[in-house]
């Protein structure tokens, strides 16, 4: 009998205890609501350059807290009201099995009101993908894609606004991580064909960069690491080994996860002999007194690099593409900028601005938003910023941008 209730105890114990964590209280997610929703009205930079309702998005998800019954549930809340305003740089610092992933190995943009594959991501696909570029994107998991997007979970942005449905169709592609991502394709021949995205491999690098020469050409390629700060330490030793060559090439083509203004600044200053501009800042400054009742006021400065070590001289072009990202754009146009390299490909992610760190009164995660806008120093915002040697991508086969890279040197 004594066995029994212990093990009653132990059981009835631990049911209480699971009960605990599984416990939503709607009433701190309304606070929270209310603090994204607050930190987005007064610290996000972009707010009204898009084409929101911020009280629509506040009536609509506060009317969903009811029926939030799993902690899974309310970080899918969150998600998808960031996911109203179309931006990619405005995440949360955490992610559940239903949640969509960032990117996918192909892109595709809006045109002729279709929806075509522009991209593939050529630098970082293991094996050979079918010709699929300006493919149209039919059906995924078998479902018609332009249904898809309607489905896609956001209630308060326009699906029909060019921007907005390009942005929602590759949230799509990218799929969420419990999902399948078949697509329905027909190619530009008219046949039809399938391609699951889930079974195409990507390239993991085992280090941060890696170099080599090309006909007396030297070629770095930074692997996704503009986060690393020991990148500076690794970019030196391989710039040092190259400084005998006719050009250079930088490829920024696998640097989706973006990185820090330390590492960029310490790449940058190998190429230049003089402090010199690399972007421009703009962000909107909160009075610290009473930022209800206060304007917000508009602040701006130029950032500069200066020079370090040895200064490469001879040309240096900088490739780019969709899978380009963040301070990645910012060390593409920091070259441009400073006159010290030529940018060639693609347009780039997109992802605008800077980003600062928000926390939630009760989530253990946080969020981003962007607080600063980021201008090239000729005045353009980096977000639209086109290459001044477009490639428009053609193939998944031949690499374009690195041979358009190496004819403009020998060219030189």
């Amino acid at each position: 009998m004594k066995q029994f209730l212990l093990v009653f105890l132990v059981v009835f114990n631990f049911s209480c205890i699971n009960s605990q964590e599984n416990y939503i209280n709607h009433s701190k997610i309304k606070e929270d609501l209310n603090k994204i929703i607050g930190d987005l009205e007064t610290n996000y930079v972009y707010l009204d350059d898009k084409e929101v309702d911020l009280n629509c998005i506040r009536d609509y998800y506060e009317s969903q807290i009811k029926y939030v019954k799993t902690e899974e549930e309310t970080v899918l809340l969150f998600e998808y009201l960031l996911n109203e305003f179309y931006d990619s740089h405005l995440i949360l610092n955490t992610n559940r099995s239903s949640s969509y992933r960032l990117s996918a190995p192909i892109y595709a943009s809006v045109k002729n009101g279709k929806i075509l594959v522009s991209s593939v991501w050529k630098t970082q696909i293991l094996g050979l993908v079918p010709q699929i570029i300006e493919a149209e994107i039919l059906k995924i998991n078998t479902v018609d894609f332009s249904e898809a997007i309607e489905k896609f979970p956001t209630h308060c942005s326009d699906k029909n606004n060019e921007v907005v449905r390009e942005w929602i169709a590759n949230k799509v592609l990218a799929g969420q991580y419990n999902e399948p991502r078949v697509l329905t394709l027909k190619l530009k021949s008219g046949k039809t064909t399938t391609l699951d995205l889930d079974k195409i491999q990507i390239r993991v690098e085992p280090y941060y960069l890696t170099s080599k020469r090309l006909d007396n050409i030297g070629v770095i390629r930074i692997n996704n690491a503009l986060g690393k700060d020991v990148l500076v330490t690794e970019f030196d030793r391989a710039l040092d080994s190259l400084m005998d060559t006719k050009g250079l090439i930088i490829d920024l083509r696998n640097t989706v996860d973006g990185g820090n203004s330390y590492v960029a600044r310490g790449i940058m200053g190998r190429f230049i002999k003089e402090p010199k501009p690399y972007q421009k800042h703009l962000f909107l400054e909160v009075s610290k007194s009473n930022p209800i009742v206060n304007p917000l006021i508009t602040r701006s400065w130029v950032e500069y690099v200066d020079p370090r070590g040895e200064t490469y001289t001879n040309p240096v072009f900088v490739l780019v593409g969709r899978w380009t990202g963040s301070m990645g754009e910012g060390l593409a146009i920091g070259f441009e900028g400073m006159e010290c390299g030529e940018i060639v490909g693609s347009e780039m992610e997109k992802l605008a601005g800077g980003v600062s760190s928000f926390s939630f009164k009760n989530q253990t995660y946080g969020y981003r938003i962007s607080t600063e806008k980021l201008f090239h120093i000729n005045g353009i915002a980096r977000e639209l910023y086109v290459p001044t040697h477009f490639v428009n991508q053609t193939s998944a086969i031949k690499d374009e941008v690195l041979e358009k890279g190496i004819e403009l040197i020998n060219n030189e």
